[in-house]
């Protein structure tokens, strides 16, 4: 046996129990892991389905497939299902549940029961949201904003029940995951040895344990207000609907690090395994988490510069904003000092980071002019803010998600996917991202107002709306194509893929000196901590397809 060679697991957490009962109760948290990931893929594919419904009706102006109510339908569950139940449970419920104990060497989370307790109640949660489909659906955004939250006939309260019930199962696993990195990291593991994956996990869950109850208060009032018409929000009985903006963005402005943060703890694993190189600055990544996770409480303002609050507030909120960039961007340039003079393999999950740094500093760039006050009047509720979004929530947390879905694939499973397929795909879904919102930003800074079902009346004025729209449209289906060709080859890897070594991609922190897939309880042994990001002694093993570490 290679030095460094790690055995072949023939009891594998796949392989340890059978039959539905086995997953249904399970504890243990892998399992619990793979649950979330068809769960939050399904919502992936249900949220993707009403976009392109959306892309379709703005296709062509005028009335295409559907009338205005039913768009404002389609784009408010498109945004409600594609935020509450992929964006924000993504990356921590997925990879934080299947990783972050075998990064640590730990056999399990603190609290396994808790763990399958808050699966459950994100389950309960969605199906509150699934419901909508099938009754008066939502049309009032996303965000739920009053007062025609409190007047429209449409399942506001359902909806408000699905996002507080997810509440609960977003504080339980931050809970979890702070008390399993705090109690249960292998001796010889300081914080400072500890893989900036798990950073950036803590510091997502002090977010969702201080942010979220904000969130559930909100749309508890929400509900008490429509069912006993207590004032709070409606300005008919001496409420104030502002109120409700300030409720909301004060969780859903540090929400946006709760998804953002675990992506670019993805990125600080997967860049300097593909460029074979240390991470540049350690310290600085992983204090930068935890100060973006702090400053993103002090900044949800910048949503309201239109809603009437004073000029000094919006300058203090102004400066705020920019100042939550500077941990973003020290990332970045900590990631482009790892890759430079590197040995940079452009493997899928390198690809997708790549995509990352330049899509997130797209979507990062563009915020400065949402940030600036005189700007951000000016494209405020135009397609601008959908472009800068999606670049910052699609081009940074889906893709991040998409290049640890590649990167932990094989350990997930224990197979190898088509490598040449998956490069395809990971150009596919750049070109067809790009395609498909590159243009909204021209859109927005031409006035095209967005949630609008049609443009007709500004053909004239505009007739290059239609054409980009067009491109838009086009883009959504390439980006559509390039996800379900991704979904084949996945799947066929499970029935056809090569069996995974143990460490396919040559890494160097704990879930890699386990087989693939890992044990029911993870390591047959105790690990050898080391730096996470040492490469020195990595060898390829031809014979194994993979990498050991020399004795």
């Amino acid at each position: 046996m290679a030095s460094g060679t790690i055995p072949e697991s023939t009891d594998n957490y796949l392989t340890h129990t059978r039959g539905w009962k086995s997953w249904a109760f399970t504890l243990d948290h892998k399992r619990i892991g793979v649950m979330y990931l068809v769960a939050i893929a399904s919502s992936l594919f249900l949220g993707g389905m009403f976009a392109l419904a959306v892309r379709i009706e703005l296709f062509s102006p005028g009335r295409t497939m559907m009338d205005a109510d039913s768009y404002n339908h389609m784009f408010t569950l498109h945004g409600a299902v594609m935020i509450f139940l992929f964006i924000i449970p993504s990356i921590p419920a997925t990879f934080g549940n299947f990783i972050l104990p075998v990064m640590l060497g730990a056999k399990d989370v603190a609290f396994p029961r808790l763990n399958l307790a808050s699966f459950y109640l994100w389950v309960t949660g969605a199906l509150f949201f699934v419901l909508t489909l099938s009754l008066n659906q939502l049309d009032t955004g996303w965000t739920l904003y009053v007062p025609y939250a409190i007047t429209t006939k449409s399942s506001v309260l359902l909806a408000g029940l699905g996002a507080f019930v997810l509440g609960f199962s977003s504080i339980f696993t931050g809970i979890n995951f702070i008390a399993t990195v705090h109690t249960m990291r292998p001796p010889g593991m300081t914080w400072f040895k500890m893989p900036l994956f798990l950073w950036s996990l803590y510091a997502t869950a002090l977010i969702q344990v201080l942010a979220t109850p904000v969130l559930g208060i909100t749309v508890l009032m929400l509900a008490m207000e429509i069912t006993l018409n207590l004032g709070i929000f409606d300005p008919k009985l001496g409420g104030d609907p502002i109120l409700f903006q300030h409720f909301f963005w004060f969780y859903s402005h540090p929400a946006v690090y709760i998804m953002i943060l675990p992506g670019m703890g993805i990125m600080s694993e997967l860049i300097p395994t593909f460029s074979r190189k240390h991470i540049f600055g350690y310290r600085f990544i992983a204090y930068s988490s935890v100060a973006i996770a702090l400053l993103g409480f002090f900044v949800w303002g910048h949503h309201m510069f239109v809603s009437g609050q004073s000029v000094l507030l919006g300058v203090i909120f102004s400066a705020l904003t920019f100042s939550v960039s500077i941990p973003s961007a020290i990332k970045v340039f900590n990631w482009l000092a790892t890759m430079y003079k590197g040995s940079i393999h452009l493997d899928a999950p390198m690809l997708y980071a790549l995509s990352f740094i330049l899509l997130f500093g797209i979507g990062g760039l563009t915020g400065l002019f949402l940030g600036a006050l005189s700007t951000d009047v000016v494209v405020h509720d135009t397609y601008f803010v959908v472009a800068h979004f999606h670049y910052t929530m699609f081009g940074g947390t889906l893709v991040a998600f998409l290049g640890g879905l590649h990167y932990w694939w094989p350990k997930i499973t224990g197979r190898m996917y088509n490598a040449l397929h998956a490069r395809i795909a990971a150009i596919m879904l750049f070109v067809g991202f790009n395609l498909t919102f590159f243009p909204q930003f021209i859109l927005g800074t031409r006035g095209m107002p967005r949630r609008y079902y049609d443009y007709t009346a500004d053909l004239a004025k505009h007739p290059e709306f239609q054409l980009l729209n067009v491109l838009s449209t086009l883009g959504a289906f390439l980006l559509a194509t390039a996800l379900f060709f991704m979904l084949h080859y996945l799947m066929r890897s499970l029935r056809k893929g090569r069996p995974a070594p143990a460490n396919p991609w040559g890494s160097g922190s704990l879930e890699w000196q386990c087989s693939s897939p890992p044990p029911h309880d993870n390591f047959a042994t105790p690990p050898t901590v080391d730096d996470p990001y040492d490469y020195h002694d990595l060898k390829y093993d031809p014979q194994l397809q993979g990498y050991t570490r020399d004795a």
